[in-house]
């Protein structure tokens, strides 16, 4: 304890050592909630000023398909007349799609950023988070939100390039538009970081990612309505993140949706409230040597 009279800082300490650690003259500090997890998203942000290859990389792909499958795929519905747009729920197939690609630019963004997880335990700085005093819960979901508010960024950037092609859904369908991607940024980050906590190479977090994330476009209703596919592919679609977001998207912009939008709203909520829950779980029991 050092010389009598002196005080000494303990960092951490459980509530019930409080007491007798304060009788000692021990002082504990104690950061909080709100703290670490301002810190976190902060952090997250910051990461992503210098890195912004990371904005490039989420709108590349989902702008590749959107100028070469979107305007090729147009301009063959376009030839079809009304039973196209009779299938696309009377839109243009280009406005049809645009709320998938900003959906799909959400999602790609969302979960790339549980790559960061990987690098962050691969270069020692996971550990020193671990063991500092922050609560674990608030560490991970400052993490998390901070993640969301990038892919959300991505996904308005997105948003801005699709207008230029398929048409600017007026003001109040932009910020519609912006709510659903929040929301599939929140669950994408969340499903992204809890894929990351589970693997040990970036090699292996690419290869799992992939693996998921095509099918999961290919029955989102993105490219093409879910109703005529097979009932065991539409079974799937059910079970997507991506078609609630993609279908909450269109029916805000557009008042077009194939699931009643309160469903769509509630599915990604159900997805975003068990990724955090097996997130916070898996974080609080991690152990890095």
């Amino acid at each position: 304890m050092g010389e009598k009279g002196s005080t000494q800082t303990l960092i951490g300490g459980s509530e019930a050592d409080k007491p007798r650690l304060k009788a000692l003259g021990v002082g504990v500090y104690d950061p909080g909630f709100a703290r670490p997890l301002a810190a976190m998203m902060h952090r997250q942000l910051l990461r992503f000023r210098y890195a912004r290859s990371r904005l490039v990389n989420a709108i590349l792909f989902p702008l590749v398909w959107l100028i070469f499958f979107g305007l090729g795929w147009s301009a063959a519905f376009n030839m079809a007349g009304g039973l196209a747009r009779r299938l696309f729920g009377g839109l243009e197939y280009l406005e049809f799609l645009a709320p998938g690609i900003v959906a799909m630019s959400v999602f790609t963004g969302g979960f790339g950023s549980g790559l960061g997880v990987i690098w962050d335990r691969e270069f020692g700085y996971l550990k020193e988070v671990l063991v500092s005093p922050a609560p674990r819960p608030a560490l991970i979901l400052g993490r998390i939100l901070g993640d969301s508010l990038v892919a959300l960024f991505q996904g308005f950037v997105m948003a801005l390039l699709v207008s230029l092609v398929a048409g600017f859904p007026g003001p109040v369908g932009f910020v519609l538009e912006l709510i659903a991607a929040y929301m599939a940024a929140l669950a994408s980050s969340s499903l992204g970081t809890l894929i990351a906590l589970k693997m040990r190479s970036p090699e292996g977090f690419h290869m799992v990612v992939n693996l998921i994330m095509m099918p999961m476009l290919f029955i989102s209703g993105a490219f093409y309505p879910v109703t005529p596919l097979p009932s065991w592919l539409k079974a799937l679609a059910y079970i997507n993140p991506l078609y609630y977001a993609v279908d909450l998207s269109r029916g805000l912009v557009y008042g077009v949706h194939n699931t009643p939008l309160l469903l769509d709203a509630i599915g990604l909520a159900a997805v975003t409230a068990a990724s955090l829950a097996l997130v916070v779980k898996e974080f609080s029991r991690i152990y890095i040597a």
